[in-house]
């Protein structure tokens, strides 16, 4: 029943079926599953994505790196962790003219994302991949890779250490594994064009990350970076320029 319906005749009795239904809904809420795990759906900007245990529930400061992708107007886009597509799909979305690339290493995930691509009609706009980094050039590469530290973890909410796949969140000690591994490789692969990459890099980073992740990009071969903070002032986006 839509809204309107139900405003419409609020004296409905509910169905013996949905009540039933509902109460299930109700009895994993208290076992503190995400209200987007029992949906099934999450929106996301302007996109509504199906998601499950296999992948994180995207959320809304990742927005920031779409916005990036509205801001510079690539031709060619790589999003590397992809998880439900999120990123990969809303750039797809807002920018028809992007050709977008999205890897991630959990072929679980990878499922969940190209079932997202199919059901928003977008299969044929963006390329999945499982593994690595692909080779290639790309004008922006946006990445959310796990950044929660192992001493963060046992303080976080039982709906994200309990439900969310850990691989997708959990980076080390200090959190920042998972971003070493990945700026190592692509310093690796700048220094292929000598360091004259025009690539631009954002990824998404955790509160006080920042300056040490600017850092990393640097080492990489990102000459000039800086960041941007999501609506709680927290600096959520790190963006490196080759050369």
């Amino acid at each position: 029943m839509d809204r309107a319906t139900l405003a419409a005749d609020l004296q409905a009795e509910v169905r013996p079926a949905a009540g039933r239904l509902f109460g299930e809904m109700v009895r994993r809420r208290l076992r503190r599953e995400p209200v987007a795990y029992i949906l099934g759906r999450k929106g996301f900007r302007r996109l509504e994505l199906a998601v499950d245990r296999r992948v994180l529930i995207p959320r809304p400061e990742t927005e920031l790196l779409v916005e990036m992708a509205l801001d510079l107007q690539p031709g060619k886009v790589l999003d590397v962790g992809t998880g439900s597509g999120a990123i990969a799909l809303a750039v797809a979305d807002e920018l028809p003219g992007c050709a977008v690339t999205a890897v991630d290493t959990s072929a679980a995930a990878l499922e969940v994302a190209r079932a997202n691509a199919e059901g928003l009609g977008f299969a044929d706009r963006v390329r999945f991949l499982e593994g690595s980094v692909p080779e290639g050039e790309f004008d922006l590469i946006l990445a959310n890779l796990p950044y929660v530290s192992e001493r963060e973890w046992p303080a976080l909410q039982p709906e994200v250490t309990q439900w969310e796949p850990r691989e997708a969140l959990l980076a080390g000690p200090d959190g920042l594994d998972a971003y070493r591994f990945f700026l190592r490789e692509r310093g690796r692969a700048l220094a292929t064009y000598g360091g004259r990459s025009s690539t631009t890099l954002a990824v998404e980073v955790g509160e006080g990350q920042a300056a040490t992740v600017a850092e990393l990009m640097r080492e990489a071969g990102f000459g000039r970076t800086e960041t941007r903070c999501d609506l709680a002032g927290i600096e959520r986006v790190v963006i490196g320029t080759g050369g």
